[in-house]
């Protein structure tokens, strides 16, 4: 929460500077926190069931809504390839996370049996990297019941997308090699590395206070819009870098950092813990060439999912309802003592 209010408050702070519009920022910030709290609690009493419905709705957003905007619902809708790739991303890793979270193997089997499904999905909408994305967290899912342990496996997926994040660093910076950076570049395209590189040369005249939360587009006229970039540059590192200087990216690395720092803590079995963490990281990998986090139901769901692999599992025997009241319940009973 701390870290969550640091981003709405420093968020506030370049916008007044600025006189940009914190306003994508706290709502960003809001369906975080109330993702993660409802996750928590859902995840805490239901946790089979609360995963399986988050998958099952996931993946009816990305079929049934193609038109998903960012912000609110009646915004105009630009592109949204990258929020369906992290749909399906976070629907397989909710799928596999319930599919562990049960005993009984004919359930396990069906939940698994629906994260195929989703990975198929990526393929029949056309969604390449949401394919590629939802298979490579069944197979890290699959491969984690084997881990003994979860510093090792968290910390590959966190490497992976640190990796991609200093690669697009480094292209929009022209500091790869030739080859490397025309083969990205074409692989990419060529209107969205100039929009990256317009946002790192923003971030280097004014990385203090960056130019203001919303003002890229306003500023970034140099470069063409990727229709329909709604002005944005289709890199959550780079739009934090640009428009909210060097403490907004630290800010949004370290809720990263303390997502995969909780789920190594989790009280939940191992594999729920590393499934999340890999679904996260391949929603961080897709953020980081995409306008992904924009979306509200993305940022939502990431909450939701790091919230049920968080969650202590209710065993309904603890005291935890009358603590400090300086009285235990009765034992046999649902209710506490008369006084």
């Amino acid at each position: 929460m701390l870290l969550l209010g640091a981003c709405a408050g420093w968020s506030l702070i370049t916008a007044a500077a600025h006189g940009g519009r914190p306003e994508g920022m706290l709502l960003a910030v809001l369906a975080a926190a109330a993702g993660y709290a409802a996750g928590r609690v859902s995840g805490a009493l239901l946790p089979v069931a609360a995963p399986c419905v988050g998958a099952v709705t996931a993946l009816a957003l990305a079929v049934a809504v193609p038109g998903l905007s960012p912000g609110p619902w009646y915004a105009a809708p630009p592109g949204h390839a990258g929020a369906t790739a992290a749909l399906l991303a976070l629907a397989t890793g909710a799928a596999c996370c319930a599919a562990w979270a049960t005993a009984v193997p004919a359930l396990r089997f069906g939940l698994r049996a629906l994260a195929c499904v989703v990975v198929a999905a990526g393929a029949v909408l056309g969604s390449v990297a949401g394919c590629a994305a939802g298979a490579v967290v069944l197979v890290y899912s699959l491969a984690a019941g084997a881990a003994r342990g979860r510093g090792a496996w968290l910390a590959g997926p966190a490497a992976a997308a640190g990796l991609v994040a200093a690669a697009l660093w480094g292209l929009a910076g022209d500091a790869l090699p030739g080859g490397l950076a025309d083969a990205l570049r074409d692989r990419l395209g060529a209107d969205r590395v100039r929009l990256w590189r317009q946002a790192l040369g923003l971030a280097g005249r004014h990385g203090g206070l960056g130019i203001g939360p919303g003002r890229f587009g306003e500023l970034g006229t140099a470069a063409p819009r990727v229709p329909p970039s709604d002005g944005r540059p289709y890199s959550a590192p780079l739009q934090q870098a640009a428009e909210q200087g060097l403490v907004g990216v630290l800010l949004l690395a370290a809720v990263f950092c303390w997502v995969l720092y909780a789920l190594w803590r989790s009280p939940r079995s191992t594999p729920v813990a590393l499934t999340a963490g890999a679904a996260l990281a391949g929603l961080a990998v897709l953020a980081s060439v995409s306008n992904a986090l924009s979306f509200t139901a993305v940022t939502a769901g990431a909450a939701l999912l790091a919230g049920w692999a968080t969650a202590r599992p209710w065993t309904g025997t603890g005291t935890t309802p009358w603590a400090g009241s300086g009285t235990t319940p009765r034992a046999g009973t649902g209710t506490a003592p008369r006084r």
